[in-house]
């Protein structure tokens, strides 16, 4: 499992699923294992972007990190929300952020929230259909 933040997210996301009908995400290690690189990485070397610094897509974290099967994939990325509910709140105000959390055929959640040296929050959700 995640961090408390973490699992909140995931707590907060299905509560806005379930307003619009879609069923609840689940955990999954592997895509929490690739959105928590991600936000660590951003932190760590101070950039913002879907993209990696060395190149890699989205795909390309969720397949290193092992995850197999699946047929659909997204990512959502925030910086500097403090706090799980703003984070959520941040996403849902936004149509492209929105409608990855509002996507009924996903059921696979990963979430990483990573702390660079100031002490804001990069924050990675990673979603999947299998």
């Amino acid at each position: 499992m995640g961090t408390a933040e973490e699992n909140e997210v995931i707590r907060l996301t299905n509560a806005e699923r379930a307003k619009g009908g879609c069923g609840p995400v689940k955990h999954d290690p592997q895509l929490r294992a690739a959105a928590f690189g991600h936000s660590d990485d951003m932190a760590k070397n101070n950039y913002f972007d879907h993209a990696s610094r060395d190149g890699r897509s989205f795909t390309d974290r969720i397949k290193a990190a092992g995850f197999t099967g699946g047929s659909a994939w997204a990512e959502n990325i925030a910086f500097g929300q403090p706090s799980p509910a703003a984070v959520v709140q941040a996403w849902m105000n936004s149509s492209g952020h929105r409608a990855n959390i509002m996507n009924c055929r996903f059921n696979l959640i990963g979430v990483g929230a990573a702390k660079n040296s100031q002490g804001r929050i990069y924050w990675t959700q990673d979603f999947a259909a299998r």
